[in-house]
């Protein structure tokens, strides 16, 4: 129970790695509040299941794109929760398309959802955090192609590796507020966004191939480095980085 009193917004919270990421701080002690894009059963199931652990919870729908709807989504948060001290930026989509193919409305979704939204949902919550004069930590959830190119998804990569450097320039900006901001880069976890592709024998074959470690993450498997970076107590000196959780994927890809 490390996070006790801890106040968590988790981004894309209704499956995936953000579902495993919101019932683990609400199981380290924190009240979470998730976000969601389309699936409001999903995003309730989570809010019981949290409920269920005796903390509070809520799911809050929204486009992490839209200035609009972060602006709505961190002022209901903070009403809800009495003010947000953990974020984790985990809103993403996927989508594989050949570099010739992409067309310029697929780069904007991807790169406004996988980037900007991190930027927008970032900077509101950080805002509150200082005018509130508290202390904070935002953990951004990246991925290894943020040092890797993979086939079939530069705009994806190319998000990923903005997240990287936002998240140095966050932590830069932010330590004189007492913000910490640190990203995890998993590598292949499967989630429902690529449970087709790794059930492809040829793709899940290429991609094992690249994998030292030669295992398939699930989101369970990234948790526990989130709620590492969420305690003040145990990770106080560590801002601006980037943990890997990718069974060695970025040593091969190196």
């Amino acid at each position: 129970m490390r996070l006790i009193s801890g106040r968590a917004l988790v981004t894309g919270g209704s499956r995936g790695i953000g579902r495993a990421v919101a019932l683990k701080l609400a199981a380290e002690g924190a009240d979470v509040v998730i976000s969601y894009h389309k699936n409001v059963k999903a995003a309730q199931a989570v809010v019981k299941e949290i409920s269920d652990l005796g903390r509070r919870s809520n799911a809050i729908q929204a486009d992490t794109s839209s200035a609009l709807d972060v602006e709505r989504l961190v002022g209901q948060t903070e009403k809800f929760l009495g003010g947000i001290t953990i974020l984790v930026n985990n809103a993403g989509v996927l989508k594989r398309t050949p570099f010739l193919d992409l067309t310029e409305t697929e780069w904007d979704t991807i790169v406004d959802t996988n980037l900007k939204g991190y930027f927008l949902v970032g900077q509101a919550v950080a805002r509150c955090i200082v005018s509130r004069h508290s202390i904070g930590t935002i953990i951004n959830v990246s991925s290894a192609g943020q040092a890797v190119a993979a086939p079939n998804l530069t705009h994806y990569c190319v998000a990923k590796a903005g997240v990287e450097m936002l998240t140095k320039q966050m932590a830069l900006e932010l330590a004189p507020y007492r913000i910490r901001v640190n990203a995890i880069a998993p590598g292949l976890i499967e989630t429902d966004m690529n449970r087709d592709d790794i059930a492809n024998p040829e793709f899940r074959n290429r991609r094992l191939s690249r994998i030292p470690l030669g295992k398939i993450g699930v989101p369970e498997d990234v948790v526990s480095a989130i709620a590492f970076l969420a305690s003040e107590s145990e990770s106080r000196l560590v801002t601006g980085t980037s943990i890997y959780i990718d069974g060695g994927q970025t040593i091969w890809g190196a």
